[in-house]
């Protein structure tokens, strides 16, 4: 029993060995457990903290960008980042807002509308009428901003894809592609390097309808098959790449519908010769500018270069007078630059000359305005093409406002603009019944740009055109000869010191009969100073007005007041020639020590007389130099003093001592010839030497 106890204990003993065992493995096993959930937690902790540190920092830009935009709208750059910057945080609502603001200000490049239209597809569903819709907008308005190829190609993927009538290929759904394929031929058919991208999807998708046709409706496919046909001869007509291919896939087709047996062996000339020459004389076409667009296409220039590569290729085109293909090209060009001002000027100027009006020139214009705002001269053409399309006073009123709130470099561009705006409203009045209306717009958009401009246009001839032009429709449209006056007065104000301020006040009251008001302002300006021959042109003026329009008493009044003046004005010019006369005296003096200051600048080595000199007698150089130097000394105080001495002396004894006292020289024929310039021939100077030695 003792032994089986013994056995028990000794069991216990290993039962709780064994227990205790295991409770250390146990906490072992939690001790570990708690560790990794700890470093886990610490983990999650510092992933979180940085999603925070990265959400604060992002916040901070965010509300910089926004800052910045508030302040400076027009900054293209923080748009983007503004945009960068949402997308990147998934702020679907404002990204969409922020996309609308840019667009509004500037044109979108070809790649902002594909992001654009990218983020709305993965967003919705384009099967959805509503999603359709706006996408659909999106690349109307995407292919509006640019030249893009691409984005038409990727406009009529969508169209095919996902309108209903279009897939079904339903007769409007067919009208409606047609119509869109015909858009993209009009932007983007005569691209000579991709245009032929948008040829080959008409036709793909002309081929695909006529599967769609039955056997038995015989007339209706072979009309089917004439318009591929004449689609294909069309494309063979025009100067694009790749036309070998395209002419091959022609002839493979006409074999398909049995018009040739072969495509090598029958030339397309016995077939149909119209279309043979009309693709001869393309494939000529194409040859010509192939060197040219190599040139713009090159990855290797700089935008200089290209740049001036696309002059030449405009140029080029110019010349053969094809305005489609012009305008074309001149959209290509400034899809790579388009903030280059010359560009959109050269651009708007031939769309003025060749189609004048219409929706293609308003949108080249919105565009060119928003692409270089601080231009001028955009928003006057802008304006004056708008006013050639009859637009409404409300659309001409919007433009002109949006062109007063950008910066220019000069203020003559202000000027224009609300010139050019007077000259709109001026001829609209004309065929206009609210005349009442309209001259008030008139009158409050020169007291505008007088407000304006006045303070920093004073005695310009800009602004003297700006009143003068004023009160001659105050006169003629306004009929208030008082608020003309007040121009003038105000004029006179500001432009005062000139003389054809003056002069065209008084030739509008004597053009209006008003004799005693022109007398008026001849007494407050005859005795005025004006620059030039002013002065004297406006006195002779008064005795020529009063000789033809007043009494005698007049003009013995006006003669009165001029006569002292003109005599003023005489001996006012003449000390002033008296003046430059002396002046043009004392310019020799002054001409001959620039002379010799030139010499001091000429090197050692161009001194032969001096190098000659010191060669000869090195020693003595020093003392005869300074010997020399006293003397000269001496002779310019002599000169001084005689020049300055006014009055002869009576004893010509006394004069002649004096001068043999003062005289540097003992012979009578003493040259000098420190005035020669040190660049003459060393021979001459040893010529004068040897003859004036002793």
């Amino acid at each position: 029993m003792e032994q089986n106890l013994m056995l028990a204990a000794e069991a216990e003993r290993e039962k709780s060995k064994a227990m205790s065992d295991s409770d250390e493995r146990m906490k072992e096993t939690l001790a570990l457990t708690a560790e990794a959930e700890r470093d886990r937690d610490n983990s999650m902790s510092d992933f979180d903290d940085s999603d925070s540190e990265d959400e604060a920092q992002q916040n901070l830009q965010l509300e910089s960008l926004q800052t910045e935009l508030v302040t400076n709208p027009s900054n293209y750059d923080a748009h983007l980042q503004y945009i960068t910057l949402l997308r990147r945080m998934g702020d679907v609502d404002k990204l969409s807002r922020a996309r609308e603001a840019m667009s509004e200000l500037f044109p979108l490049s070809p790649a902002i509308w594909r992001q654009w239209i990218k983020d709305e597809l993965s967003l919705n569903t384009a099967t959805r009428p509503e999603a359709f819709s706006r996408i659909l907008k999106l690349y109307e308005r995407g292919v509006f901003d640019y030249l893009s190829v691409s984005l038409w190609c990727d406009y009529i993927n969508f169209v095919q894809e996902f309108d209903p009538m279009v897939r079904q290929c339903s007769p409007t759904g067919i009208s409606k592609a047609r119509d869109l394929f015909e858009s993209a031929l009009t932007a983007a058919g005569l691209h000579v390097a991709e245009g032929s991208k948008i040829w080959e999807a008409y036709r793909k998708y002309e081929q695909a309808i006529l599967l769609t046709f039955d056997d038995i409706d015989a007339q209706a496919k072979e009309k089917q098959v004439q318009s591929i046909r004449s689609l294909f001869h069309r494309q063979l007509s025009v100067p694009l790449a790749g036309m070998s291919s395209t002419i091959t896939a022609y002839k493979t087709w006409e074999v398909e519908q049995g018009s040739l047996q072969d495509v090598e062996s029958i030339d397309l000339v016995d077939i149909y010769p119209h279309v043979a020459a009309s693709y001869q004389k393309a494939l000529d076409m194409y040859n010509a500018r192939f060197h040219l667009e190599e040139q713009i296409l090159s990855p290797n220039v700089s935008d200089s270069e290209r740049l001036q590569h696309y002059m030449n290729y405009l140029k080029f085109e110019q010349s053969s007078g094809t305005p489609a293909r012009i305008q074309v090209l001149y959209e290509r060009a400034i899809t790579d630059f388009p903030i280059t001002p010359d560009l959109w000027l050269d651009y708007t100027c031939n769309l003025d000359n060749t189609l004048k009006v219409g929706n293609i020139v308003n949108n080249v214009y919105s565009r060119a305005t928003k692409n270089c705002p601080w231009v001028g001269e955009l928003w006057v053409r802008c304006m004056l093409s708008l006013e050639r399309g009859h637009a409404s006073e409300k659309d001409l009123s919007e433009i002109f406002e949006k062109s007063l709130q950008c910066t220019f470099s000069t203020l003559d561009e202000y000027l224009d603009l609300f010139l050019t705006r007077v000259d709109g409203l001026r001829r609209r009045m004309a065929s206009s019944n609210e005349e009442d209306l309209e001259y008030k717009i008139i009158r409050e958009t020169f007291q505008r740009a007088s407000d304006y401009l006045s303070p920093y246009l004073k005695n310009t001839e800009g602004l003297l055109h700006l009143h003068a032009y004023w009160a001659r429709l105050e006169t003629k449209l306004g009929k208030d000869i008082t608020a003309a006056r007040g121009v003038w007065e105000n004029c006179l104000k500001i432009c005062g010191s000139m003389l054809e301020s003056w002069t065209g006040y008084i030739a509008m009251e004597v053009e209006l009969g008003h004799i005693n008001e022109a007398r008026s302002i001849y007494k407050r300006c005859y005795s005025k100073r004006f620059s030039g021959t002013g002065s004297e042109d406006i006195c002779q003026s008064w005795l020529r007005f009063e000789r033809e329009f007043g009494k005698l008493e007049d003009f013995d009044h006006a003669l009165h007041k001029v006569t002292p003046r003109l005599e003023e004005l005489k001996l006012f010019r003449i000390q002033q020639e008296s003046k430059t006369a002396e002046e043009s005296e004392k310019n020799p003096k002054r001409n001959a020590r620039e002379k010799r200051k030139l010499g001091s600048d000429i090197t050692e080595e161009q001194y032969p007389t001096k190098r000659f000199r010191d060669v000869g007698n090195p020693k003595k150089a020093p003392e005869e130099n300074k010997y020399q130097l006293q003397n000269t000394s001496q002779v310019t105080k002599v000169e001084g003093a005689n020049w300055k001495n006014t009055k002869i002396d009576d004893n010509p004894s006394e004069q002649q001592f004096n001068h043999e006292k003062n005289r540097a020289y003992s012979d009578q024929c003493t040259v000098f010839i420190s005035n020669l310039h040190p660049t003459v021939d060393s021979s001459l100077s040893l010529s004068i030497s040897v003859c004036f030695c002793d």
